[in-house]
């Protein structure tokens, strides 16, 4: 959700860059980079997250590492058959 909320910060101009978004929300520009990556994820791997139903191998760090852009491979990548 953090990491929507940000990008729809970004978007609508209220923040013209991460560096200024990242010193209002007292956190690091690459954290907050390393939490926007969320926003790629494909639609259902984020419904399952946050419905808690992702499986236990899908964890805060490994989705915060970086993965795969595209959605079929995400869906092998995070153990999720699509």
């Amino acid at each position: 959700a953090r990491a929507f909320r940000w990008k729809r910060m970004l978007e609508s101009g209220e923040y013209a860059t991460i560096a200024e978004l990242a010193e209002r929300e007292g956190m690091a520009p690459s954290y907050i980079t390393r939490v926007m990556r969320l926003t790629l994820l494909a639609p259902d791997i984020v419904e399952a997250i946050l419905d808690g139903k992702q499986g236990p191998d899908v964890t805060l760090a490994q989705v915060l590492e970086p993965f795969p852009l595209g959605w079929a491979i995400q869906r092998r990548f995070f153990g999720r058959n699509g």
